[in-house]
């Protein structure tokens, strides 16, 4: 399955009517959402409508291009450090290794398709497409009832069985023993079927790979209050949703761009298509191209290059013609970088962010001067989402560590620490010397961040400095 199939939107309304019968809700109607996220979804990953083999129209994938680039800067030189004990060693410890070396490709991707949710599994975070949840309820804005679903397939091609989880998270109001209590409530079913894209009857959870979960799992805090938020993190563009004001969900990065984007690839490929028909051509008569004796208007028995053509000539005189086609390259160049400026404004950058110049290329961040104010907001505001939907995570994995035992309870405290994009390494490098030769730092952290070195050698060589330094009547402060 996956978004790729869903763009049919065969996969949602079954989504919908499973969910339904399943859990005898109503599932609201986000139709208008499900066909934009389809269509973010093909022109991200090059699938646009507008794509013609036939007429020569092709796509350079600028919509990709645009969502990996903003990902590379919101994402540049961050840093996530806890404070704390021992839960804050346990939550380090997972973003080190499970959040971090994928969180540029989740917010690439939530760039492409407006949200993607970071949900915490037995095995670390995963990150959900929307084509595998469906938003049932939301409370000023924030989701607070949802179905996530899940497949495997087992067999072999004839024998077949599809498994499909449907796991519902919402808060359930109850009165227990006079008092009124909110629990987390969440909700496995599981179905198996022998057709692929029919959910089946439903079946026993333990005859499934999922057989380490519970039917139903009601969660509070102690003293039993509720829990500050849901299970997952949420992770969405900031961009207002115009396509569905009810809809909780973000908008693609590219949403206001796709008519540029479209007109960019049309101009591209009519640009390539002049390019591959420009080499000369040359009208050779055909008493240039035959031997001597040799019949007039037979076949040429001289073999022509491609670019030479027999013509045949209407009098006695020999007739030879070069015709050289002339590029508008600075023209097409001109129209192409016009689009770029229209769709690099449209999808929030500054003026000018993305062009093509001949000498330099695409410019990069490094060239990003510092009063290009629209570009540094639109990464502060994605900023903004991505530390919201981490925390929101981290409080998720805190809360099931408490319940699974999985490290001590204690308090914990994350900071951020997100680059500057306007990073220049050597800049940078020339500060952080500064600051080493004046004392304000310790020098062996100036060797590990800009030589390469470990802590161990770097602090051994100052050391082995130092002590030659004190022999020769020197004394530097680390």
């Amino acid at each position: 399955m996956g978004l790729l199939t869903w763009i049919k939107g065969v996969i949602s309304r079954m989504f919908s009517e499973d969910a339904e019968k399943a859990f005898g809700i109503d599932v609201p109607d986000y139709t208008s959402m499900d066909t934009r996220i389809a269509e973010w979804s093909k022109i991200y990953r090059g699938y646009p409508e507008w794509v013609d083999a036939e007429n020569g129209i092709k796509t350079i994938k600028m919509a990709k291009a645009v969502c990996t680039e903003t990902a590379r800067l919101t994402t540049l030189a961050l840093d996530i450090e806890f404070d704390g004990g021992a839960r804050a060693d346990y939550l380090k410890g997972i973003t080190d290794k499970i959040i971090m070396p994928r969180l540029r490709s989740w917010v690439e991707y939530a760039c492409a398709v407006g949200t993607v949710i970071l949900k915490p599994t037995a095995s670390g975070v995963d990150m959900i497409t929307p084509d595998k949840f469906r938003v049932i309820h939301t409370m000023n804005g924030q989701i607070d009832d949802i179905i996530f679903q899940d497949n495997y397939e087992e067999g072999k091609e004839g024998n077949k069985r599809y498994y499909t989880k449907l796991e519902r998270h919402s808060f359930l109001r109850a009165t227990v023993e006079g008092k009124d209590i909110t629990y987390y409530h969440v909700e496995n079913k599981a179905f198996m079927s022998k057709s692929n894209g029919d959910i089946g009857r439903e079946i026993n959870l333990q005859d499934t790979r999922w057989n380490k979960l519970q039917p139903d799992v009601y969660i509070t805090k102690k003293n039993d209050g509720t829990l500050n938020n849901m299970l997952f993190g949420v992770l969405k563009m900031p961009c207002a949703n115009d396509v569905d004001w009810d809809s909780p969900l973000g908008m693609a990065i590219f949403a206001d761009a796709i008519e540029e984007l479209k007109d960019l690839d049309i101009g591209y490929s009519r640009n390539a298509e002049e390019i591959d028909e420009s080499r000369s051509i040359i009208l050779a008569d055909d008493r240039l191209v035959s031997m001597s004796g040799q019949k007039i208007g037979a076949k040429p028995s001289v073999k022509l290059p491609h670019y030479v053509y027999n013509v045949y000539g209407n009098d006695t005189k020999e007739f030879y013609q070069e015709i050289d086609r002339t590029l508008k390259t600075e023209q097409r160049i001109a129209g192409i970088n016009n689009q770029l400026s229209f769709i690099g404004y449209k999808c929030g950058y500054s003026n000018g962010y993305f062009v093509f110049d001949q000498k330099t290329g695409m410019v990069t961040a490094t060239q990003v001067e510092a009063d290009d104010r629209r570009t540094i907001q639109l990464i502060k505001d994605i900023r903004d989402c991505v530390q919201h939907a981490i925390e929101e995570t981290l409080y998720a994995l805190s809360v099931f560590a408490d319940l699974y035992k999985l490290a001590p309870v204690s308090e914990y405290e994350v900071n951020f620490n997100f680059g500057d994009i306007v990073y220049n390494f050597n800049d940078d490098k020339e500060k952080w010397y500064q600051y080493a030769s004046k004392g304000q730092v310790p020098f062996w952290r100036y060797l590990v961040k800009f030589e390469g070195m470990s802590e161990e050698d770097a602090k051994l060589i100052c050391d082995e400095a130092k002590k030659e330094n004190q022999k020769s009547g020197l004394f530097i402060e680390e």
